[in-house]
């Protein structure tokens, strides 16, 4: 019974429902076999380095398209083809660069920090007053972590929102291995590494603002954390703390960076639009 409690959000999460259902079986076999060829083969530059295969990307995609087959399955392939049919592109099915172009478009342009740095400027880190430490429990390996205070509390109620699920079954799961980093300590990091504007360090880094988290989601054996080794990054997009961010954490505000499983972003919600003002009722006749 213990096993079967813990296997219930394993079946609600993309990409994971048994490959025998009827809806996964009902789609183009074709589409699905070119799929299942391509999840490990594809060609394609995603983030700034070339990437072999799209199974870092299939439980996004699964998110983004609607369905929970996996990304083998006609189902998928079916789901998949519908997605492009209200994206004006051919309907084929078929996962290739131009629908995941599309995709990887939409899910950059999501991102608060690009959002924030469209016009090519670099937004200032926060004063210190608005931030706040988390406590041991919430850091990895003791360190002292630093966000904007508004940006933890949303972090810590989705947290609480995974642990009441059962999604946090390993207790390094969640905890937080970075936050806010200050500009001139990365600056000097970024010219230390010569890897400025690569992919591993930004020369303008979203977690100078306070709002961009790096969560332990899970590793492959031999692998820290935050490393983008495309074995490690494989390995943490199969967990059930990663499955359950992709489907969960835009609730609680947070966006990911696709190419890093880790990295989430948080934007505080819009403010409420004040009212219209009421317009003045008309003067009684008499006064007309």
């Amino acid at each position: 019974m213990r096993w079967i409690i813990a296997a219930i959000p394993w079946l609600l999460m993309p990409g994971v429902a048994a490959s025998a259902a009827p809806e996964c079986q009902n789609g183009p076999i074709e589409s699905a076999a070119v799929n299942a060829a391509s999840l490990n083969s594809l060609e394609w530059v995603p983030q700034r380095r070339p990437e072999r295969g799209w199974a870092v990307y299939a439980t996004r995609i699964a998110t983004e398209i609607g369905t929970r087959c996996a990304a083998d399955t006609p189902g998928f392939a079916k789901a998949f083809a519908d997605w492009q049919r209200r994206n004006a592109l051919s309907p084929s099915g078929v996962v290739e660069t131009a629908s995941l172009a599309v995709m990887n478009t939409r899910w950059t342009l999501a991102r608060p920090f690009v959002i924030q740095t469209r016009n090519g400027s670099c937004p200032s880190p926060p004063p210190v007053d608005r931030l706040a430490t988390a406590t041991a429990s919430e850091s990895y390996g003791g360190k002292t972590i630093l966000l904007r205070a508004d940006a933890l509390a949303a972090y810590r109620r989705m947290v609480a929102a995974a642990r009441r699920s059962g999604a946090a079954q390993d207790p390094a799961w969640f905890v937080i291995f970075s936050g806010f980093r200050d500009p001139a300590a990365d600056d000097a990091r970024c010219l230390i590494e010569g890897n400025c504007q690569g992919v591993v360090r930004a020369a303008c880094s979203a977690h100078r603002t306070g709002l961009a988290i790096d969560l332990h989601v899970g590793t492959a054996p031999g692998f820290g954390p935050d490393s983008s080794d495309d074995t490690n990054r494989r390995a943490m997009v199969k967990t059930l703390a990663y499955r359950w961010l992709v489907t969960n954490a835009a609730r609680f505000g947070f966006v990911n960076y696709v190419f890093e499983p880790w990295h989430w972003e948080w934007s505080a919600p819009a403010p409420p639009r004040p009212a219209p003002p009421r317009p003045a009722p008309p003067y009684p006749a008499s006064q007309q």
